[in-house]
């Protein structure tokens, strides 16, 4: 039997967590508000709310963001437009990886084990050179590799090793992608 009560009557966030979200909630309207090319203010506001945000980092003002301060994105990543961001833990986006529109990094989920259905905050690692696409789903605790691509609506529930490129609901290896610079890639020139 699931314990409802319990579960909402835990105690899940600090009191300074707490205050965080409120404060975020009202900030988040300047950061959605806001043109579309006027990345270093969004960039700007997610530091202010303790993201580590590297150079030239692109995030859209639709994106949805949990929590700002469990976020690292790495210099020149991209946040296309409408990606949820569910950072209940942290979420780790490598230099130069791209989160297309409507994609979801769920940082979060419950213990289905336990009958309080306690909060798990797993952290979502998504490498350098990745490629999340469109409407792509990344649950709770999974590393996508350097130059990994889930495709567009790709459920990706487990690890995805480097250079894999995988598809479908669960996510399915469907090829390879050769990171740039490795001897693969030179033998084209």
């Amino acid at each position: 039997m699931i314990d409802i009560a319990a579960n909402r009557s835990a105690r899940k966030w600090t009191r300074r967590q707490q205050l965080g979200r409120v404060l975020w909630a009202f900030a988040h309207l300047a950061f959605r508000l806001s043109p579309r090319p006027l990345w270093g203010w969004r960039r700007f506001l997610l530091r202010m709310f303790g993201a580590q945000i590297g150079a030239r980092v692109h995030v859209y003002p639709t994106v949805r963001i949990a929590m700002p301060w469990n976020l690292d994105l790495r210099e020149q990543s991209a946040i296309g437009d409408g990606a949820i961001l569910y950072a209940l833990g942290l979420i780790h986006v490598g230099a130069a990886a791209t989160i297309s529109q409507g994609a979801h990094l769920c940082a979060g989920t419950h213990d289905y084990n336990d009958p309080t259905m306690p909060l798990v905050k797993s952290p979502v690692t998504i490498g350098a050179g990745a490629w999340i696409c469109a409407d792509a789903f990344v649950g709770p605790g999974v590393t996508i590799g350097d130059y990994a691509i889930v495709g567009a609506r790709g459920v990706a529930v487990k690890d995805v090793p480097t250079g894999a490129i995988v598809a479908g609901n669960p996510a399915r290896a469907i090829g390879q992608r050769t990171p740039p610079g490795s001897v693969e890639d030179q033998s084209l020139e």
